[in-house]
């Protein structure tokens, strides 16, 4: 499984949508990413790739596309 598909997978599966719904999806733009989604998620990625993320970056987490751009930082080296 590619990188991109275990971070679709986090999504698809803490949120109940399907990948077409992804592209610009923002927090709080459906109703199950609100503050107790958002934490899910950000246990799904965590899970998904073996990392701890910074409390900034977990809070700065606010798309889809942002999470990407967050997890590709030297920090966590994943490459999507």
């Amino acid at each position: 499984m590619t990188n991109l598909e275990k971070y679709n997978e986090a999504f698809t599966t803490t949120f109940e949508i399907t990948e077409d719904q992804l592209a610009n999806l923002k927090y709080q733009d459906i109703e199950a990413w609100d503050s107790v989604g958002h934490m899910s998620l950000i246990a799904a990625l965590e899970d998904a790739f073996d990392i701890m993320m910074d409390t900034d970056d977990i809070i700065d987490l606010s798309s889809y596309e942002k999470g990407k751009e967050i997890l590709s930082k030297a920090d966590y080296g994943v490459e999507f």
